[in-house]
This record gives structure tokens, sequence and C-alpha cells, in this order.
């Protein structure tokens, strides 16, 4: 039975979209050796230090995703959010980033506008996002929390 986040901890969820389950197994020269357990764990113990939540999520289905994006809407939940190769071209990905209204945080653990794909350099998330953090592995998801708990200290 989940009791839902304490009193004293805003609630934040860190949303991941396609292939990125087989961190630790897909392509480590660029994303490295942890797995996406590991993120999970190291994302919600970097949470609960900053007196943070975290809900941690992976899809390889867009629409879950987006379904994700439509709660996190409705009940005003700041995302931290790496939508993997959805970022490039989903326009109902731009749409549900849209409607937000707690803080989005856009991270990628490559560096998309340095890769040598052209397709890479455009984000349908950027726009909404409150900061992109990119190429700086898993570390952008710890300072995407901090960026969020700083936030909701105002």
């Amino acid at each position: 039975m989940s009791l839902g986040p304490a009193a004293d901890q805003r609630e934040v969820w860190v949303l991941n979209g396609p292939n990125l389950g087989r961190l630790g197994r897909r392509q480590p020269e660029i994303y490295g050796t942890t797995t996406f357990a590991e993120l999970a764990d190291l994302a919600r113990d970097w949470g609960r230090d900053l007196g943070l939540a975290v809900r941690v999520e992976q899809t390889n289905h867009e629409g879950v995703l987006l379904d994700l994006l439509n709660e996190a809407a409705d009940r005003a939940v700041p995302v931290v959010l790496n939508a993997a190769a959805w970022t490039h071209y989903s326009y109902a990905l731009f749409d549900a980033c849209a409607q937000l209204e707690a803080p989005l945080v856009e991270v990628h653990i490559s560096a998309p506008s340095k890769r040598p794909e052209e397709f890479r350099h455009t984000s349908v998330v950027t726009p909404h996002a409150a900061l992109v953090i990119e190429g700086e592995g898993l570390d952008g998801y710890r300072r995407a929390l901090e960026f969020i708990a700083a936030q909701s200290a105002h």
C-alpha cells in the first residue's frame, strides 16, 4: 500500500522514454554501464536527500508516456523527462508537455545537440522546459532534481 509522499516532501516524477530500460546494455560507450534499475534507485535517493518523493517510470509505449504527462499536468507534479527518441519528432509529446504547469526539466544522458545524426538536433520538449540538461550522463538527473527542489523552495 502506497501512502504517497510524506507531508514535507514534494512529489516529482522522473519519466523515461523508449530504450532507456536497456541502460547498462545499450551502447554503453554512449550511455554508460549503470542499469535503469540502478538509475531509478539513485534518483529516489537523490530526491530523498532533497526532500523530494521521486517516482521513476520508463516506457517503450508513447501513449503510456502521454498518459503519465497528462496525469502530471492534472496533479501539478514537476517532471524530469528523458523522452529519448520521441524528443525529436513526437508532436503528441509537444502537446502533452505544453499543458504542464509545474516545472519540467528535459534531461538527456548524451548530448543530442552534439551527436552526428541531424534528427537529434531538434527537441519538441525544449520549448516547454524550464531547464535542459544534456551530456552529463546520469548526473543530469541529479541536477534536474536539485533544480526542482530549488524551485519548490520558492
